[in-house]
């Protein structure tokens, strides 16, 4: 049986892995001051964030929709006897189900959706893994078994400067964001159940981050982390320190620089920094 594997763009994989892994991608939308774009196909990270500053309202983002989904499962038939779709949580967008919906459409390949329960680079590199049983001959039940055992040994953890935008964007209560913003708290957030949650209040962006990266820290020094991704929305140099940092004291631990996209970034806004790792 042939497989493909397929993510969407809010996996935001460097373009290099998913040529490396041979990984298809969907993508979703936002809209900004009435206009619409593909992200990681009509706008880059970079421009996103830059329009967002002169934007009047905040971006809308919207799922691929199951005609898309369609096209791409009958583009893949050709090729492909089933197809692995691995996508963000169900639980802060429609996109899971549209792909479920779309592969009872389509004739002549097996479609298997995987609700990944969060989003980010952690979604990308379970379609790695993914791509890379696919290319061992493994069997869609193999690969899925696989991620839902990579499922309970990922830790994801970050932190936004302005949390009015998971409020107005329904990602978070608005007690929540008024308080945080009248004490000036930087919490740690995380995803509980395909949710995003608060995991710890914190006053400062730098202890804020000192509390992610010693975490992170603890499960390193007992040789316990495999892969480390260290996530960004637009402050790219940020990121690279705490990569930089980390690699001098775990040198042997895979580690990856990956972004907060249009639609993460839409809810999260510029200056969010997170870190996701797997264990072993």
């Amino acid at each position: 049986m042939k497989i493909a594997v397929m993510t969407d763009s809010t996996a935001y994989m460097p373009k290099e892995l998913r040529s490396t892994y041979n990984i298809y991608m969907v993508p979703l939308s936002v809209t900004i001051n009435g206009e619409t774009y593909m992200e990681e196909v009509d706008i880059t990270m970079q421009e996103f964030y830059q329009k967002v500053k002169t934007a009047k309202h905040l971006p809308t983002t919207s799922q691929p929709s199951i005609g898309a989904f369609v096209e791409k499962f009958e583009e893949l038939a050709q090729s492909y006897d089933a197809v692995i779709t691995i996508h963000l949580s169900k639980k802060i967008s429609g996109t899971y189900q549209a792909a479920i919906s779309a592969g009872q459409m389509v004739d002549g390949i097996k479609v298997y959706a995987y609700d990944s329960e969060l989003s980010c680079m952690p979604q990308g590199i379970y379609a790695i893994e993914a791509a890379k049983m696919a290319q061992q001959q493994k069997t869609p039940e193999q690969i899925i078994k696989r991620l839902d055992q990579m499922k309970k040994k990922v830790r994801a953890y970050f932190m936004v400067d302005d949390l009015t935008h998971l409020q107005r964007g329904g990602r978070l209560s608005g007690a929540q964001a008024t308080v945080g913003s009248l004490l000036k708290i930087k919490p740690v957030l995380h995803f509980v159940e395909g949710e995003i949650e608060p995991f710890e209040k914190i006053r400062t962006r730098k202890k804020a981050l000192q509390r992610i990266i010693g975490m992170l820290e603890d499960d390193a020094h007992m040789n316990n982390v495999s892969q480390v991704a260290f996530i960004h929305a637009n402050v790219e140099e940020a990121a690279l320190n705490l990569q930089a940092t980390f690699q001098q004291k775990y040198p042997s631990i895979e580690t990856f620089i990956s972004h907060f996209g249009p639609v993460i970034g839409t809810h999260l806004g510029e200056g969010a920094l997170g870190a996701a790792w797997f264990t072993t």
